[in-house]
Formats: C-alpha cells, sequence, structure tokens
C-alpha cells in the first residue's frame, strides 16, 4: 500500500485542524469551501471517504513513522 510522506501528512493534519477551529469560531464560506479542499486531499492521500477516518489514519501513520524513526523533513 502506497503511503503519504509523513510532513505531507503533518501538514494536511494540521490545516485540517485549523480550518476546523475557524469555522468553529464564525468562519465564512472561503473557510468551508478550504475545509472541503483539505478534507478531500486528506482522505485521498489515506485512502478513506470521511474526515474522522482520514484523521485517524493519518495520525496512525505519523506515529508508525515516528516509531521508525522516519525523518519529518525533507
Amino acid at each position: 500500500m502506497l503511503r503519504a510522506h509523513p510532513l505531507l501528512l503533518r501538514e494536511l493534519v494540521e490545516r485540517c485542524e485549523t480550518l476546523r477551529r475557524r469555522l468553529a469560531s464564525g468562519g465564512g464560506a472561503e473557510t468551508r469551501r478550504q475545509l472541503e479542499d483539505v478534507t478531500y486531499t486528506l482522505c485521498v492521500v489515506t485512502g478513506t471517504r470521511q474526515l474522522d477516518t482520514a484523521l485517524c489514519g493519518a495520525r496512525q501513520q505519523l506515529a508508525d513513522a515516528m516509531t521508525r524513526e522516519q525523518p519529518l523533513h525533507r
């Protein structure tokens, strides 16, 4: 199975969390569109269809990468 680079996963998870917080605190249509975009990308790279599942999978892959001591930088 193909896996996304840990740096990409970390960036997507952080972006998603930031946008979710922004949307919860009154973000508008642009924030919602950005969240939809990052959700789509995160789902594609994790092979999932729902945001919560994608976040869980991404976090697990990041934990696995840390266990293998794979560097998170390019």
